[in-house]
């Protein structure tokens, strides 16, 4: 041995490659180190419920606040905003490293949600909620992160738990939070969400180790504010368009400028040579899942917009659907969350033993058996709560299983691309199918059937609605099954 050679490193040094502890090396087996990591990428994920879900529990009072009636843009802000996000962070990620980007993101929610506390009027609130809707790339990161710190296997099983963990949220944080706005007041949820993301982005960045970074090249800017505002445009007009009008000027103009920037972005990104997403690199395989996705997805937000509608109809008034008893509304928001961490869990574990396929299958299988089964659950208590609960299922095993597979089909470097637009697609289905479905129940109102004079929809209309949504889950199971014939015959 020269001089100039290495010292040979000995059998306990971090940095031999099959040292357990070595900093780059991917899990291969779950370990007290791995279940501290999965705790806290959950911890990220929690965030982007809470900061786009908990302010709707004080919406009333925001508008009273603010002195106005546009509940829609209240409501819609935060997640328009993480659809101007996601295709930044994504490619971010890719090339920046996906811890670095998922810290930077929380550090961007608190700032929101600071902003959203201290608003002194509606714009400036709006901007905070601009801010704060960074918080929906979180779901997207900690999947790309959970596939370049664990092996094939367990990081599938690690995706399913973190995408599906953050919904035990939505069982407690009712409970949790109402003491916290009655001491408080109102705006109390954003102080909540701005010390919940602070605390998320410290532990992110002294627990989680940042990968090394494959992806090279620059960031497609040009690309990135077309494709966002694209989809915000286009989001934006099937948000607000059931609130303002769908042929108001504004909606119409949204809608437009939407369309014109999307087609901006595709001429855009087959000139450029790295887009901030390249069309030429969605495979078949990621396409037939994405198409799964936005079916799935929008059937399982329509399902649960009808069952906290149907929640609070009382079955009394003779419509043919309606269970409106006390504490029925709050089990039946809360069994599909419980479902949700179920499915995902399951999904994820399924993945690792025999690959995202069928496990994706599976889900849009049972969500559409469930969904059907809600004919006759609208009009009796136990049957929707078990379908809540199968839809939740459902709806756990397609996310961490659409994530799982177009992030196993991607290269390496282009993985947080890929689940960014995982996220992306999910919204967009849930936004567009639920406020279709709102739509079917407005044209089939029944005028003053409440105690209060308040319309409700006809069980012609209710039952029409499951249908359809039920008609989107099978559709969904078209995709999917061809996803799974291939993957049958590769694995042969």
């Amino acid at each position: 041995m020269t001089s100039r050679d290495p010292a040979p490193l000995t059998p306990d040094h971090p940095d031999r490659p099959d040292h357990p502890d070595r900093p780059d090396r991917p899990e291969a087996a779950w370990s007290r180190r791995l279940v501290g990591w999965a705790v806290v990428l959950t911890l990220a994920n929690v965030l982007a419920d809470v900061a786009i879900g908990s302010p709707m529990m004080v919406l009333p009072q925001l508008l009273d606040h603010f002195d106005t009636d546009q509940a829609a843009w209240i409501n819609a802000s935060a997640m328009l905003a993480g659809a101007l996000w996601s295709p930044l962070l994504a490619k971010c990620s890719d090339l920046h490293g996906r811890r670095r980007t998922l810290v930077g993101t929380l550090v961007l929610a608190c700032a929101g949600a600071l902003v959203c506390l201290a608003a002194p009027n509606l714009w400036i609130f709006l901007a905070g909620r601009f801010l704060q809707g960074a918080a929906f790339g979180a779901v997207f990161l900690t999947v790309a992160l959970a596939r370049q710190i664990c092996a094939p296997r367990v990081a599938m099983a690690l995706v399913g738990l973190v995408t599906s963990g953050s919904s035990v949220v939505g069982v407690v944080e009712p409970f949790l939070m109402d003491p916290v706005i009655e001491l408080l007041g109102p705006r109390s949820v954003f102080l909540v969400a701005a010390l919940l993301a602070a605390v998320a982005a410290v532990c992110v960045r002294a627990f989680i180790p940042e990968p090394p970074v494959s992806g090279t090249g620059r960031i497609d800017l040009a690309g990135a504010l077309l494709l966002g505002c694209g989809l915000g445009g286009v989001l934006a007009y099937v948000s607000l368009g059931g609130d303002l009008g769908w042929l108001n000027g504004g909606t119409v103009a949204l809608l437009l400028a939407g369309a014109a920037a999307l087609t901006g972005w595709a001429f855009h990104a087959l000139r450029v040579d790295e887009p901030v997403i390249d069309p030429r690199a969605l495979t078949r395989p990621i396409l037939l899942t994405l198409l799964a996705l936005v079916l799935a997805a929008g059937s399982f937000r329509a399902i649960l917009q009808l069952t906290s509608i149907v929640a609070q109809v009382p079955a009394g008034l003779g419509l043919g659907y309606g269970l409106g008893e006390g504490e029925a509304v709050a089990v039946l928001l809360a069994t599909p969350n419980a479902g949700i961490v179920l499915g995902g869990v399951l999904a994820g574990w399924a993945a690792g033993r025999h690959g995202p396929a069928l496990p994706l299958l599976g889900g849009i299988a049972l969500g559409t058996a469930a969904t059907l089964a809600m004919l006759s659950g609208v009009s009796t208590l136990p049957t929707a709560i078990a379908c809540g609960a199968m839809v939740g299922m459902a709806a756990g095993a397609i996310g961490a299983s659409g994530y799982n597979m177009v992030t196993s089909v991607a290269t390496p470097e282009r993985q947080g691309t890929a689940a960014g637009l995982v996220s992306v697609v999910l919204a967009l289905g849930s936004v567009v199918f639920t406020f279709a479905g709102g739509e079917v129940l407005k044209a089939t109102q029944v005028p003053g059937a409440l105690a209060d004079g308040a319309p409700v929809s006809s069980a012609t209309g209710v039952h029409l609605y499951v249908v359809l949504a039920g008609g989107l889950f099978a559709l969904a199971a078209v995709p999917a099954l061809l996803l799974a014939r291939a993957t049958a015959r590769s694995s042969r």
